[in-house]
């Protein structure tokens, strides 16, 4: 079967990716210190990470969202600011603003931008949800363009850029929800859920004692973005692709080949990013275990991340308890998943129809 990427991976990148493995491992332990629990949001945001995406993060107060970045960025010997959005925050609080410069030396005037703190490598934007839509779409624009524009003059952001959202399921009053079209923006919608009772034990018993131990770094700037570029490499089987857009076509409901389930529950389906984004999720977590190739178990395994947040479900489903994530496991267990099961044109083969 052939792949979808032609650039061959070289002795260099294989020795990479066996770095990334046990650097992954080296950054798990050291998380550990800190974060109990938590291991498939924590793997959730590494992948963000090296496949240079974006995450929204949603929990409830108090289950160490900002904690878990903040401890990550250190891991990662990264810059790290966190920014609490409020109803009267202004685009040019978190990009930056102009001031007017006097240059002593000449007299002198000239107009100077002061960076904001969106210039981080890693940027914890606390309840997006409750700052307006102007605010929002300066930092989605930052996301999308890594760039910020002020005075007609554009600033590049520093590299690696990785914007985690946080937003409260619970407290939607005063809230301004970030609309579909621009969750789109974001890779992956990572959940975060109450600890079970051995590690709630654990974490009351850890922070009501003192200070707590702090991680060691792992891996830097330079070598994230050497990671990045690897995982790009990694090949891609024609019938994984084939799989990946069999998978989300299906949650169309204007397209031919769709589940009765899904016209029964979806109002709006998943666009073509979340093809490209199941693609890259699934490179970054065999790479992470070591491996070169790519399998349908990786783009099953990102599936829900990638997908729930651009699954609209409609008041059928609200009304019947049926959520993103429950359609979206309907749909791996009736997709066929064997090589050979779907033709590059999305059509079941042969054998799958009989």
């Amino acid at each position: 079967m052939s792949d979808t990427n032609t650039q061959p991976i070289s002795g260099d990148d294989i020795a990479a990716i066996q770095k990334l493995q046990q650097a992954h491992k080296i950054i798990r332990a050291e998380l550990a210190k800190v974060i109990v629990g938590q291991d498939q949001v924590l793997d959730e945001l590494l992948m963000c990470i090296f496949a240079r995406g974006h995450a929204i993060l949603e929990g409830v107060p108090g289950l160490a969202k900002t904690l878990a970045v903040s401890t990550l960025a250190r891991s990662l010997s990264l810059n790290f600011n966190r920014i609490q959005f409020t109803p009267d925050l202004m685009p040019s609080d978190i990009t930056g603003t102009e001031i007017i410069y006097e240059d002593r030396s000449t007299g002198g005037r000239e107009f100077k931008f002061i960076p904001g703190p969106l210039f981080a490598n890693v940027i914890l934007a606390d309840e997006i949800n409750r700052t307006p839509p102007k605010t929002q779409a300066a930092l989605l624009e930052a996301m999308q363009e890594r760039q910020v524009t002020s005075g007609g003059k554009r600033f590049a952001m520093k590299d690696p850029f990785f914007v985690l959202a946080t937003q409260n399921p619970i407290e939607q009053e005063g809230t301004y929800p970030l609309p579909e079209a621009q969750q789109d923006r974001f890779m992956f919608k990572i959940l975060v859920q109450y600890p079970k009772w051995d590690e709630e034990f654990d974490i009351v018993t850890r922070t009501t004692v003192g200070e707590g131990a702090q991680p060691s770094p792992v891996l830097g700037g330079e070598e994230i973005l050497q990671l990045q570029r690897i995982i790009r490499k990694v090949p891609v089987a024609d019938h994984v692709v084939a799989y990946t857009l069999k998978l989300v076509r299906q949650t169309r409901i204007l397209e031919g080949d769709v589940p009765n389930f899904v016209k029964e529950y979806v109002s709006w389906g998943a666009g073509p990013r979340a093809c490209q984004y199941l693609i890259l999720g699934a490179k970054t977590r065999a790479v992470m275990e070591g491996r070169y190739h790519v399998s349908i178990q990786d783009v099953q395994a990102v599936a829900k991340p990638v997908l729930r947040h651009r699954i609209l479900t409609n008041f059928t489903a609200s009304s019947e308890g049926i959520t993103s994530d429950i359609i979206i496991d309907r749909l791996i267990a009736e997709t066929p998943a064997h090589e050979g099961a779907i033709n590059k044109d999305g059509t079941l083969s042969q054998t799958v129809k009989a």
